[in-house]
């Protein structure tokens, strides 16, 4: 698809997006993010997976180095999916998550075929049965996404600025990613999100 330099499909995005069962979703520029270094600290503090996965922090670099990687995207696509499910049945919960990482990985592909290049937020890498983190290469880095928090994003805020929910109810589970969208350049930069 041929567009104008420096010009984002919306239009054309929205319609890829209604192919999928997303729940709500927002449009909102990079430089509207809500980031706040506190929602490191509490990854380092209360996540199991800090430091132990090429998809988490610290390996996804600071949070200032992750504020300039996604200056380097204009616009972001925020959107959210609801599932039913058993709030206390994690092998459930899991399994639905994986269904969000799927879709939204087959949401990014559809827009770089509409002519932009992308970077994805989202719940985090489904994990391995043992990361191979330090030591090799990802084994899925395609498809394994660092969380929205590890950018230092504060998803909370992020929700309320763009008026969209946070939790569905009882029985139900949310599910947030943000796609970070730019013009297709000729030489994109050296680094995925």
């Amino acid at each position: 698809m041929n567009m104008p330099e420096n010009q984002i499909p919306k239009e054309r995005i929205e319609e890829i997006i209604s192919d999928f069962p997303i729940y709500e979703y927002a449009w909102t520029e990079t430089d509207r993010l809500p980031f706040d270094g506190k929602v490191r600290e509490i990854c380092r503090s209360e996540c199991s997976m800090y430091g132990t996965r090429w998809h988490c922090p610290p390996v996804v670099g600071t949070v200032a180095q992750c504020r300039d990687k996604i200056a380097d995207y204009p616009e972001a696509l925020v959107f959210s999916t609801i599932w039913e499910a058993d709030n206390e049945n994690l092998t459930e919960m899991l399994g639905l998550r994986k269904q969000h990482e799927e879709m939204t990985a087959q949401i990014r592909d559809r827009i770089a075929e509409a002519g932009c290049d992308t970077a994805v937020l989202s719940t985090g890498c489904i994990p391995c049965e043992k990361c191979t983190y330090p030591d090799k290469p990802c084994r899925n880095p395609d498809t394994a996404f660092p969380t929205i928090e590890s950018a230092g994003i504060v998803l909370p805020l992020l929700v309320e600025k763009t008026d969209m929910e946070l939790s569905c109810g009882a029985g139900l589970v949310t599910y947030f990613s943000i796609i970070l969208i730019r013009p297709k350049r000729q030489d994109p930069p050296n680094h995925k999100y």
